[in-house]
């Protein structure tokens, strides 16, 4: 009951102003009934961004640039009504209808927090593994900057098709996100521009003090010109990785989902009685 509520409070709290029939899934009823709670949101229908990216005949860093740019604007929007999200990640970005460059929209406000303008405090560890910040591992006071790095992560993603950390084990891989351990290596990242790495960098700054904000992120060269800075080459090698990225976070996933299924059912039988 706690996490619906509030998740209704940090969606309700966005919804009066017309951007966030833009950049969020927007929430329009909630009902309690019997027990049951309810939250009734925007209909999305086209699926998930990375989704839509591997089914297009063409892809270049300025579509990563146009995709990251709808994305900044909703953390902004969330940033200046002091929702700091928390979970961003590509199973967060939906597309609003099926229609080409139809709207990205950031869902999934389960783990939202509001804060009051830059507060950093420490809010409990929260998130999914491989889009973690630094402080947050570290259990420092953290604050809208969490955000920022999640962008950082998916941005890189968007660009090679698959993540800045990585490793099986979960302690190397918090390791490796501590110490802001990624690197650009060759042959994928020779096509990828200079500004496009120094946005990544300015968004995977272990200070989240020095770490680019939202705002200042829109105003970056490759996202507000574009159209004269960003590739138009299209990255086939990414849209190739990127389905193979989507297909392990699907099977991983899946296995999550049948886990918490035998748990919960597991649990279901050994406190209900039993009918010969």
């Amino acid at each position: 009951m706690q996490l619906v509520s509030r998740r209704t409070s940090n969606v309700s709290r966005m919804d009066h102003t017309n951007l966030s029939l833009l950049s969020t899934v927007r929430l329009h009823e909630s009902i309690s009934e019997e027990g049951f709670h309810y939250l009734v949101f925007d209909l999305v229908t086209g699926g998930e961004l990375f989704e839509d990216i591997v089914a297009r005949e063409y892809y270049s860093e300025a579509d990563a640039s146009h995709c990251i740019q709808q994305i900044l604007e909703s953390v902004n929007h969330c940033h200046l009504n002091g929702i700091v999200h928390r979970d961003l990640k590509p199973e967060n970005l939906l597309l609003a209808s099926k229609s080409k460059g139809a709207a990205v929209k950031l869902a999934d406000f389960g783990l939202a927090i509001e804060v009051q303008g830059e507060q950093q405090a420490w809010f409990g560890f929260a998130g999914t593994p491989g889009y973690l910040s630094p402080e947050v591992l570290r259990k420092d006071p953290y604050g809208k900057p969490v955000d920022m790095w999640a962008c950082g992560v998916i941005l890189y993603i968007l660009l090679v098709g698959y993540p800045p950390f990585w490793d099986e084990d979960q302690h190397r891989l918090y390791q490796q996100i501590k110490a802001g351990a990624y690197d650009f290596p060759s042959p994928e990242w020779d096509t990828v521009t200079p500004e496009a790495k120094d946005l990544i960098n300015k968004m995977l700054t272990i200070n989240p003090a020095k770490r680019i904000n939202a705002s200042e992120a829109l105003k970056h060269p490759w996202i507000c010109q574009r159209s004269t800075v960003a590739s138009m080459m299209h990255r086939q090698e990414t849209v190739d990785c990127l389905k193979k990225f989507n297909a392990r976070r699907k099977l991983k996933g899946a296995i999550l989902t049948t886990m918490l299924a035998t748990r919960n059912f597991s649990g279901m039988c050994t406190s209900m009685p039993l009918y010969c």
